[in-house]
């Protein structure tokens, strides 16, 4: 059995749409539905079993959690606002959390996987590189990338990341987001804005080096990203802190067209202003460093900026479909 926690949202659910794909359907889908429509995603995916997030840890940790011998930990679940500003929250949610099944999963030998962040990086200072030999280095610009850092060193300094594989996640999109709210991807964001109103509408650069819309992102498709888990869980050296991103930096613009030509529509891009409480926490470039997965034996090449864009519109927004009705 596959234990996916966070697995009904983004990338939870279109891990479990690959492990489909493999013919794997043993799996223990963990996330917390609420009152939104998150449970959409679960709808054409094939699953064992379903828990509430607080009901899978109290049993777990009491030693009631009956499913047979499990193959791997996929811990994706986590608070992955940016903008949320209750650290207590986030300690509790995306740190102690994730050290108890950490915990469990080493005490029964089992493989863990887990969601780090490409927000650890802050500001880009010191690179982007995934040698865990430079993470006390980094400083995280939210609470968020803190979050996930805390978890990095922790394991670090407890000696674990050669018995875990952690997934420093670059700006990741496509089907299944709809549930995110604010957190949404901007490639969904434009799929609405230009759909409405034949505009997107992106910030504007607040540093003299970029011009609107110039700022660069790694931005890797939802597809891509859980081919490179699958890659990882099937090796047999794949333990330690990957970069999971597509090597490449491009600009807001370059996207916000990508959409436009999906949509067939001709583009108009108006830039707002940005946020005050944002402009000290921007992103204003990143780029991740994928030597290290290549070295490992990966060498699959993810889609380009304007086919994935294009797949993700065409595919699944113009027609309401999410991974699995295919």
């Amino acid at each position: 059995m596959y234990i996916v926690t966070g697995g009904a949202g983004l990338i939870g659910s279109a891990f479990i749409w690959r492990l489909n794909q493999e013919g794997i359907s043993d799996i223990m889908v963990v996330d917390h539905l609420g009152c939104g429509e998150k449970w959409k995603n679960l709808r054409a995916l094939k699953f064992s079993d379903y828990l509430e997030k607080d009901v899978f840890l109290e049993r777990l940790l009491s030693r009631s959690l009956h499913c047979g011998p499990v193959e791997a930990i996929v811990h994706l679940g986590a608070c992955s606002s940016t903008t949320e500003r209750d650290a207590t929250y986030l300690v509790g949610n995306n740190f102690e959390y994730s050290k108890k099944l950490c915990d469990f999963a080493v005490e029964h030998r089992t493989r863990f996987m887990y969601a780090s962040s490409c927000a650890t990086y802050g500001d880009g200072a010191q690179g982007y590189d995934d040698n865990e030999a430079e993470l006390e280095k980094l400083r995280p610009l939210n609470m968020y990338g803190y979050s996930k850092q805390m978890f990095d060193l922790w394991l670090k300094r407890h000696g674990r990341l050669d018995r875990v594989t952690g997934l420093k996640f670059s700006n990741i999109y496509g089907p299944n987001e709809l549930h995110k709210g604010d957190m949404r991807s901007v490639v969904c964001r434009a799929y609405e804005q230009i759909s409405a109103d034949k505009k997107m509408r992106l910030f504007k650069s607040y540093r003299p080096e970029y011009k609107d819309g110039e700022q660069q992102r790694d931005f890797l498709y939802v597809k891509d990203a859980v081919d490179m888990m699958m890659f990882l869980l099937n090796t047999g050296k794949g333990t330690g802190i990957y970069n999971i991103g597509s090597g490449r930096a491009e600009t807001w613009n370059a996207l916000a067209l990508a959409a436009f030509d999906a949509l067939e529509i001709k583009p108009d891009i108006e830039y707002i202003d940005m946020p005050e409480s944002l402009r000290d926490r921007y992103q204003y470039y990143t780029k991740a460093e994928m030597t290290k997965l290549r070295k490992l034996g990966y060498d699959r090449e993810p889609m380009s900026l304007h086919d994935a864009v294009g797949d993700c519109i065409r595919n699944y927004r113009l027609h309401d479909k999410f991974l699995g009705d295919e």
